[in-house]
């Protein structure tokens, strides 16, 4: 062995840049976490948390008044998929939903055509549509429930002129569902009619001019390149307008309070009314994940049917 010095390996200019990149993500991560645990703090609180309670109670016999806490297993889902209350609030909710998704997408639709065809005043046109859905419930219900009136409502006022005779639109089991989504048609299409009209004006001038110089005309060029370019749009209306019409509540509890007979009492009235009516907590629990079950079922099917046409 000679008596040389034994010089320790250099350290490379790689390995010092790959040190100081690895330094710089932790820090990015800790400050991303940073930023984020607020939120995260109070998502849990606020949503993780009640899901997780409400779980545990649906399992229980809980009441308002703070009796009745011992476990039952399944009872209160066996009981809620035995109970004709429940089947026909669930009834009414979704023929609610058809009710009203089919006229808020081909209405919305066709109102964003109209408008992006350069009508006078377009601004004004997107106002009016959009202005109802700015307002709160309670003010279109207070608004609608006039309109409704049987005696001096401007409805029969107006089919009055016309020697037709007066319409019970909210105490009539065979009406008041169709009044109920005539309100709602009237509140809600500005924001699917926002949605299109963006969509629309996204789509490229060039396309429309190609066409025209190969003889297509204006109802050709609808369906070849306006609907197949608003597939994904529509695809969202229809997402976010099938889910907001099955948790429907408010429009409804304020103008017919689920009547008349029960024929507009929607799933959601029905547990608010089992657990703050009735004091069953643990039943309304029980039912409350009944149906969110049938929403992740429906948008599951929803997004696999969208996948498959955009694929296609």
């Amino acid at each position: 062995m000679s008596g040389a010095a034994v010089t320790e390996p250099a350290v490379t200019e790689p390995a010092v840049r790959r040190e100081g990149t690895m330094s710089n993500r932790r820090g990015e991560s800790l400050t991303g976490w940073a930023f984020a645990a607020p939120f995260a703090v109070l998502f849990a609180l606020f949503l993780v948390v009640p899901a997780i309670y409400g779980l545990y109670l649906s399992f229980t016999g809980a009441t308002l008044t703070g009796s009745g806490g011992e476990l039952l297993g399944f009872a209160n889902y066996a009981e809620a998929l035995t109970d004709p209350d429940m089947w026909r609030s669930l009834g009414n909710t979704l023929w609610f939903t058809v009710l009203s998704t089919v006229p808020l997408v081909v209405l919305s639709l066709a109102f964003a055509l109209l408008v992006n065809l350069g009508l006078p005043g377009r601004w004004l046109w997107r106002l009016s549509f959009f202005l109802p859905y700015l307002l709160a419930s309670t003010v279109v219900v207070m608004f609608w429930s006039w309109m409704y009136n049987p005696k001096l409502g401007l409805i029969n006022g107006v089919l009055a002129e016309f020697g037709i005779a007066p319409v019970a639109w909210l105490q009539d089991p065979n009406v008041a569902m169709i009044s109920v989504v005539v309100t709602t048609l009237w509140w809600t299409i500005g924001f699917n009619f926002l949605l299109y009209l963006a969509a629309l004006q996204n789509i490229p001038e060039q396309q429309f001019e190609a066409a025209a110089i190969d003889g297509a005309g204006k109802w050709r060029q609808l369906f070849s390149i306006v609907i197949p370019q608003l597939a994904p749009t529509t695809g969202l209306i229809l997402t976010l307008q099938i889910l907001a019409s099955l948790k429907v509540f408010d429009q409804i509890y304020m103008l017919t309070n689920g009547g008349p007979a029960g024929s507009t009492r929607s799933v959601v009235q029905y547990i608010y009314e089992s657990g703050f009516t009735g004091y069953r907590f643990g039943y309304s629990s029980a039912i409350s994940y009944l149906f969110f079950a049938i929403i992740v079922l429906v948008s599951l099917a929803q997004y696999k049917l969208i996948n498959r046409r955009s694929s296609v």
